[in-house]
């Protein structure tokens, strides 16, 4: 019981790079515009890439009817400009993700996930990108 409950505060479950792999709004060509759609957790930071978006994110672990649950906030940016967002998904018992990606005062759509080979639990560095510099004010 300590265990699991320790796995899903940090995330553990999540841990790792997956791919996006269907929306309700973008069909797979436009979600691998200019590289491959994919969310990474990694504790409570974490990456959305789709589109022409990327994202950093900050991470909170939870329960949703009984599964291991992320919501997070997320900001970066989408062909220069500066975007933000939030979302959420859910571990099936598949394996898969179940979710939903918001756009601040935009889109939102569903969105399902697997976990890439790259991104199975491993230990050691992640291999991260390191993070752009922060978006200048509006």
């Amino acid at each position: 019981m300590v265990e699991a409950m320790a796995e899903r505060e940090s995330g553990d479950v999540f841990r790792g790079a997956w791919e996006i792999t269907s929306t309700e709004v973008w069909d797979k060509d436009a979600l691998d515009l200019v590289a491959q759609a994919q969310i990474r957790f990694d504790g409570r930071k974490g990456e959305l890439a789709m589109i022409a978006v990327q994202g950093w994110l900050d991470c909170r672990y939870l329960e949703r009817d009984g599964r291991p649950a992320v919501e997070f906030s997320w900001e970066g940016e989408d062909e220069g400009d500066q975007r933000c967002g939030r979302g959420w998904a859910v571990l099936k018992p598949d394996g898969k993700l179940q979710g939903r990606l918001f756009f601040h005062m935009g889109d939102d759509s569903a969105f399902s996930a697997v976990r890439t080979q790259a991104g199975k639990k491993r230990s050691g560095r992640t291999g991260r990108r390191r993070p752009s510099p922060p978006l200048a004010p509006l």
